[in-house]
């Protein structure tokens, strides 16, 4: 298995052991910055349960956001009824073309994006 967009539900449902991600424990995951905001931006965060999120993405490769990725984002946004969350993660897959697994099933409507859905 090769290189995979890990959305931020599939990083808590690592975290969490989820049953259904034993068949992806083995994959190298990437994360959008977008996913490393919404993991540690919690208010009232503990310390430890920081520092066990920020393990977790440390552990994946980390895409940061670009223009190109900006600009996929305002056209997905344009066609598609997302979350602007939601769109830079989707133009992050699509920008460096990884498919995206994800427990939000919405994201099959998204024809440009190669969408793994998350079997819960």
């Amino acid at each position: 298995m090769g290189l995979i967009l890990a959305d931020t539900n599939i990083i808590i449902y690592i975290m969490n052991g989820l049953p259904a991600m034993k068949d992806f424990l083995d994959a190298d995951f990437a994360l959008s910055e977008i996913s490393e905001i919404e993991l540690l931006g919690i208010k009232g965060i503990d310390k430890k349960e920081q520092q066990f999120r920020q393990e977790m993405i440390n552990e994946c490769f980390l895409m940061n956001m670009n223009d190109a990725i900006k600009q996929t984002a305002i056209q997905i946004k344009q066609k598609y009824t997302v979350k602007v969350p939601d769109a830079i993660i989707v133009a992050t897959a699509i920008y460096h073309r990884l498919p995206l697994l994800s427990g939000d099933k919405y994201f099959a409507k998204i024809k440009e994006l190669d969408f793994i859905p998350l079997t819960l």
